[in-house]
């Protein structure tokens, strides 16, 4: 399985929503969403700042990250933006890749 993060800006019903159900009911709304494609949730955080919610994943892949982003906007309540995480072990494997490159003016 893929890990992602994903990054929720809650718009005004998004909000009206929250302030009617509550943090934790919204986490178990995303805790099946995301069991119902085969992932599994890591973890949930309100926040201040630029983001209202931060979301870590295990999920089969990159069509099942796509296809949570575009239905939780699709919704209107929320914009998502999706990161994929990369574990120590993958980065290990990248830098092992020979990667044939030439930068800009060089």
């Amino acid at each position: 399985m893929a890990k992602y993060l994903f990054k929720a800006k809650l718009n005004a019903d998004g909000l009206k929503g929250l302030l009617d159900e509550g943090g934790t009911a919204r986490r178990e709304v995303v805790d099946r969403m995301v069991q119902s494609i085969g992932g599994q949730l890591e973890s949930m955080y309100w926040a201040f700042g630029d983001d209202d919610v931060y979301v870590t994943v295990d999920l089969p892949g990159n069509a099942s990250a796509a296809a949570m982003g575009l239905v939780v906007s699709a919704a209107g309540g929320v914009r998502t933006s999706t990161v994929v995480l990369l574990s120590p072990g993958e980065i290990d494997e990248a830098v092992r890749q020979k990667v044939e490159y030439r930068a800009p003016g060089a």
